[in-house]
């Protein structure tokens, strides 16, 4: 079966054409800047070079025909009609309390999902865009919602509540969520693979690690704990969040620069992590250039970025009765040694240790701890549209 993996953002569009039965893409893409002057779309297949192709695309629904022109096209394209898609997978950042599992869209997802826009403000408006799109351009088409949140509704009450009154939770279902589930939930399933262990018997540390970075605690293949909470803010320092602050520094910053509730949000989701702290990027790359270089700022943010994993790692060990692997993936997890080697050394007090020549891989699949370690430590790089064609598979096949 061929799944489209669409996820949709507030002006971009990212796409796979997925062949479930090799696993494999047989087209991807990015469409940009859309409702905007200059959008364009950038696609590439297995044989052919990327294209470019630059055209006014008014709306989201603009950009899935042109997807889909893409695909169909005699010389760019994967497919020679569109009924050879057998099924559209989305992204969905939230979906509440309502989504525990993918689900097949029907118009009462689609409201629930409406109802968690107050829960994603960012994300959940151009995902029901996409689907909305993929309705009516695709009407005889499964359409199934994948939703970042569902891999962690398996977390316990004792580590998803807040400490505020009840009411608060009772009205407005303020508890964690977690995201990036999708990701762990695929890095999770690979590690069980590559060690030969039933996935119902695994325990592991996942760290999804880039501009935005969450680790999770996986018990019995199972989300235990994870590090973002009710929205992807809370957490680790990261490219533009501010992660785990006193709550008191935000009341404290408003009154002080007579800021209003959405420029202290624009504040700690933009202008904060490791781009406050350095003053220079959001990007760990320039960060490691310049720390490099002598730039102390730089240099600060990158160790507070990594002792915050360190302890987040450490914390996590504690909540199981033992540990088969740590996994690095995402961008930064996948392609900085020094970033892995600085977190793991700092670790060693639980006998976990680094491979130095190991640890040089970038962006494949490793075991990059030494002989004598006591829990191995992995790279697995993620592949959440994969993921999204999996859940996607299997719901259309149980309709």
């Amino acid at each position: 079966m061929n799944i489209l993996v669409i996820n949709c953002g507030s002006s971009s569009l990212k796409y796979q054409l997925i062949d479930t039965e090799e696993e494999c893409a047989l087209a991807k893409g990015l469409v940009e800047r859309i409702g905007i002057s200059g959008s364009r779309i950038k696609h590439e297949t297995k044989e052919k070079e990327k294209e470019v192709i630059e055209t006014p695309l008014a709306d989201h629904k603009d950009a899935i025909s042109l997807v889909i022109k893409c695909l169909l096209d005699e010389k760019i394209g994967a497919i020679k009609s569109v009924n050879e898609i057998g099924a559209v997978g989305h992204r969905v950042v939230h979906g509440g309390e309502e989504f525990s599992d993918s689900v097949l869209i029907t118009e009462e997802v689609k409201k629930a999902i409406e109802k968690n826009v107050e829960l994603a403000p960012l994300h959940n408006p151009p995902n029901i865009i996409g689907i909305n799109a993929c309705e009516e351009l695709m009407p005889n088409t499964p359409q199934v919602a994948v939703f970042d949140t569902a891999f962690h509704h398996t977390m316990p009450a004792v580590n998803y509540m807040y400490a505020i009154p009840y009411e608060y939770y009772e009205k407005y279902k303020i508890r964690k969520y977690g995201f990036h589930g999708t990701s762990h939930k695929y890095v999770t399933e690979r590690a069980a693979q590559l060690l030969g262990k039933d996935k119902e018997y695994i325990n592991l540390i996942t760290c999804h690690l880039g501009n935005g970075s969450s680790i999770s605690c996986i018990r019995h293949g199972k989300s235990w704990d994870t590090s973002m909470g009710f929205t992807p803010l809370q957490g680790l320092i990261m490219g533009t969040r501010s992660g785990d602050i006193d709550p008191a520094i935000v009341t404290f910053i408003m009154e002080k620069e007579n800021l209003s509730p959405a420029e202290i949000n624009e504040i700690l989701n933009k202008k904060s992590g490791v781009l406050g702290l350095s003053g220079i990027s959001s990007d760990f790359r320039d960060l490691e250039d310049a720390a490099a270089k002598g730039n102390e700022r730089a240099a600060l943010a990158l160790d507070a970025f990594e002792a915050q994993v360190t302890k987040t790692i450490g914390s996590y060990l504690t909540e199981l009765d033992y540990c088969d692997a740590i996994i690095f993936t995402a961008g930064v997890g996948e392609n900085s040694p020094d970033n892995r080697a600085a977190i793991i050394n700092a670790l060693s007090q639980f006998g976990v240790k680094l491979d130095r020549w190991r640890n040089k891989t970038r962006g494949r699949e490793a075991i990059i701890s030494s002989n004598d370690s006591s829990i191995k430590v992995m790279v697995i790089p993620t592949n959440e549209e994969l993921m999204i064609a999996r859940d996607t598979k299997r719901i259309v096949e149980e309709m």
